[in-house]
């Protein structure tokens, strides 16, 4: 862990940086409650309702990463002309983030509620999860919209990220030409796809997880299989580095012209929450690679931000003041 010091000059490299952020906006509901006793209807928990409160998700939790590591996020995407919408909304505008490329829309916001309870003596933790999410159709007015507002505004950025978690807004082949406009400019482009990362074409870098690549290349992996699979997924993708997240077991980078490198897991194996923690990765490693770091720096980098948003409850963010205290101490 003494190299990870070497990262340290990086950290103050990423304000100022602008990422844009192209995908689903998701508003995370969170309703916190107390368990008393069981329900004589069914067996089910009785939740004594206590408060309720919405956090950014999906490709607003990455706006919001890179907002809160110093960068400025551009994003991109769709919000209902309802309450979680205006929540959002209102939470970016109170960071200062721009939200001119954000078209508002007459479908409702995509939510994912989770309900958070416990005994009045017992810590809270997630016992269900419910999900309103609609696509957005494929003939919405809203993808011409988003891809001229992003195509006029490519020379204001420093990298490109896309957060597709399959709600319609970042579809791989009306991605195309910002991709394709992307790479002729030389500004670098990041892939966090949940369902159709093989079908993005001239991207830099993407950061699937395991179980993604696995869906990918059809094959379940294990320690012994997963240089291979990497290989095949690199080869399948033509990116410059593919980073494969593997939870506890740390990361994988592959990247153009050297050796697969293991990450290993920065800080606790008892992980809190991942929730978001992919958010993060990809947000940290669009800003790192803008910043001028190499792809294994960035990588590295990455990988102690998701280490300490895994321990925090719910889709967290990371600060540069605790990146560098938790490197630091890592690093003694």
């Amino acid at each position: 862990m003494n190299d990870l010091k070497n990262l340290l000059p990086l950290i103050p490299k990423l304000r100022g940086k602008k990422i844009a952020v192209y995908g689903d906006l998701i508003a995370d509901e969170y309703v916190y409650g107390t368990i008393n006793r069981f329900s004589r209807e069914a067996p089910v928990f009785i939740v004594n309702y206590e408060q309720a409160e919405i956090r950014p998700g999906g490709a607003a939790n990455a706006i919001n990463n890179i907002s809160e590591l110093g960068g400025i996020p551009v994003p991109f995407g769709v919000l209902g002309n309802d309450q979680a919408g205006r929540t959002l909304l209102s939470f970016f505008s109170s960071r200062g983030i721009q939200t001119s490329g954000i078209s508002t829309e007459q479908i409702p916001t995509n939510v994912k509620q989770r309900v958070v309870a416990g005994s009045p003596h017992s810590v809270k933790q997630q016992i269900l999860r419910i999900d309103r999410c609609i696509s957005v159709p494929s003939d919405s007015e809203s993808h011409a919209n988003l891809t001229q507002r992003a195509l006029s505004m490519l020379d204001q950025i420093d990298a490109f990220v896309i957060s597709d978690y399959g709600l319609g807004v970042a579809q791989p082949v009306r991605m195309e030409p910002l991709l394709a406009e992307l790479a002729a400019r030389g500004i670098p482009s990041f892939v966090d796809s949940r369902q159709n990362l093989k079908s993005y074409k001239n991207i830099t870098a993407a950061t699937p997880n395991e179980p993604e690549v696995e869906a990918i290349i059809g094959k379940i992996i294990d320690s012994e299989s997963l240089v291979a699979a990497g290989k095949e997924l690199s080869d399948l993708l033509q990116a410059k580095a593919i980073v494969i997240t593997r939870g506890k077991n740390g990361m994988m980078l592959f990247a153009s012209g050297v050796d697969p490198i293991a990450i290993p897991i920065f800080g606790s194996s008892d992980i809190v929450d991942v929730t978001g923690a992919g958010d993060t990765v990809i947000s940290t490693f669009a800003l790192a690679v803008a910043a001028g770091a190499s792809m294994l720096e960035a990588a590295q980098l990455a990988n102690c931000a998701a280490g300490i948003v895994v321990m925090k409850r719910g889709a967290a963010t990371v600060s540069p003041s605790e990146l560098d205290e938790a490197i630091r101490i890592a690093s003694l």
